[in-house]
């Protein structure tokens, strides 16, 4: 299916997650940007609180859509061995992309944080949203993160993924929620009518909506 844009996705795909409604020990952790979005709509559908939790990938350099690996909030770092050695990256390189990539993490941590600290998981029950699953990379790293904080469960929640994504993660969480798994995928925006860039300014601005509504564990 196609869906119109990110907002009427995340209202969509409430529906998956309409287990999870009022309830106290549930989270909904956006990934920034294009998760923010999504994950709003999932929040409010379940009268759940949001919160973010930044990743970003680390591309392949002059292949930046070629993700060796990505970093989320707390340190994480995860790297994809196999496209490491299929490509020939030296550890130079990773280290240069890492760095430039950490530096642009923490800026956004920043921006949509400000000086509140990431929230306690523990025994929650966690649900990861994004607008897709196409390789997986910033994913993987989002469950390592949350995955520290020994949460009661982890949920993954998306709109449309790529059947093999979805295959590889489906172990490693309690639940993947996905509305489509379209074969061949291609990419996340082939799947959406509108499908623009979400800006710094509307994260910030769904986080601060999130907060007036009383659904914000910080307010952004």
């Amino acid at each position: 299916m196609l869906f119109k844009d990110r907002r009427f996705a995340g209202q969509v795909l409430a529906r998956e997650l309409a287990a999870y409604s009022n309830r106290s020990d549930v989270v909904v952790l956006g990934l920034p940007r294009g998760g923010v979005p999504v994950a709003f709509e999932v929040a409010k559908a379940l009268n759940a609180p949001l919160d973010v939790l930044v990743v970003r990938k680390l591309g392949v350099p002059d292949r930046e859509e070629l993700a060796m690996g990505a970093i989320a909030s707390g340190g994480v770092r995860i790297l994809n061995k196999h496209i490491i050695n299929l490509v020939n990256i030296s550890d130079e390189v990773i280290a240069r992309v890492a760095v430039q990539e950490e530096r642009e993490l923490k800026r956004r941590e920043e921006l949509y944080r400000g000086n509140y600290p990431f929230p306690d998981l523990r025994e929650r029950t966690v649900i990861l949203v994004d607008d897709g699953l196409a390789t997986g990379a910033t994913m993987w790293a989002a469950i390592v993160a949350v995955r520290k904080q020994q949460p009661a469960a982890i949920i993954i929640a998306v709109p449309v993924a790529a059947r093999e994504t979805y295959q590889q993660l489906e172990p490693e969480v309690d639940q993947i929620a996905c509305v489509s798994t379209p074969s061949p995928f291609y990419s996340v925006g082939l799947w959406y009518e509108n499908f623009p860039q979400t800006t710094d300014e509307e994260v910030q601005e769904l986080l601060i909506e999130a907060s007036k509504n009383g659904q914000a564990l910080f307010a952004g």
